[in-house]
């Protein structure tokens, strides 16, 4: 993540903003607190990545509220051919791909994590190659669902900056809902890049202590990520011989069951964000249909 991964636009918002926008902003502004505050960690924390998809989620429940409010749609329904309607269909879909992406990844990683947790419980003679195999089925399917969520993040991102070099020229209430809309898109790219690197293993190399049979980064004092966590424990099981490894494997379960619930807490809360995301979209195709 870089060190300042939200940017603030340079865009100014309309002097008047309807009272509905201004809600959108009030939410975006929180979300904009909370991140500035959290924006020196490489790895959010669980509480975190939730604080924030929750507060994505209300912000979307305003935009939801600005789309469907008369002026809105009057506006929508006069400029329904113009390239600005075009570009909060576009937006919309986009960022709805995105998150749909990013939910099946969790799943995918969720159900990972179920099969490694069901190895580890058998006898032990049934266990250590399909643990290895398991093991490096999980780590590749993170590397490619890595691959595919910055792919679509590096879409959107170009689609971003080719909308914000298109100052809008018109109707005023179209107007604040455009910038409003790109302001939303802005921060939603932001929060789904913070649940990328809570997903993916970072760049950091680890190595094995030997003596103590403990994985460390060798960035001292880098606090570790849930995933990384994980890594580094299925590691030592993998290394460790004799009495230890029953040590290294309770450690392992343990770590998996915390990831799995933590897991989980991320894909319910990413699951009513998309939830809102559809509303959204929906409302946007029913009025320009009407």
């Amino acid at each position: 993540m870089p060190e300042n991964p939200y940017h603030v636009r340079s865009t100014s918002m309309p002097p008047r903003l309807h009272p509905l926008a201004l809600r959108v902003e009030d939410q975006l502004n929180k979300l904009r607190t909370c991140d500035g505050a959290c924006a020196s960690s490489n790895h959010p924390m669980v509480e975190t990545l939730c604080g924030r998809l929750s507060g994505l989620q209300d912000l979307y429940d305003c935009v939801d509220d600005l789309i469907q409010s008369p002026l809105t749609q009057q506006a929508l329904v006069h400029h329904r051919c113009g390239k600005w309607v075009d570009e909060m269909l576009d937006g919309s879909l986009r960022v709805l791909d995105v998150c749909g992406i990013a939910r099946d990844a969790l799943m995918q990683m969720k159900e990972s994590v179920m099969v490694i947790q069901s190895v580890l419980r058998r006898r032990r003679g049934a266990r250590e190659e399909e643990l290895a195999n398991k093991v490096g089925v999980y780590i590749s399917l993170r590397k490619k669902l890595k691959k595919v969520m910055e792919k679509c993040l590096k879409s959107l991102k170009r689609t971003e900056n080719k909308f914000a070099l298109s100052p809008f020229m018109g109707d005023d209430h179209l107007g604040e809902i455009i910038i409003v809309l790109r302001e939303v898109r802005s921060i939603s790219i932001f929060i789904f890049e913070s649940l990328l690197s809570f997903m993916v293993m970072s760049g950091s190399a680890m190595k094995v202590d030997r003596r103590s049979q403990r994985v460390v980064c060798e960035e001292e004092g880098k606090k570790m990520s849930d995933f990384e966590r994980v890594d580094a424990s299925l590691h030592t099981l993998s290394s460790c011989k004799g009495t230890t490894n029953l040590v290294s494997m309770k450690n392992t379960q343990k770590g998996l069951e915390t990831l799995y619930m933590n897991i989980q807490d991320v894909e319910n809360k990413l699951d009513c964000a998309f939830r809102c995301l559809i509303k959204i979209r929906v409302s946007l195709l029913n009025i320009l249909n009407c």
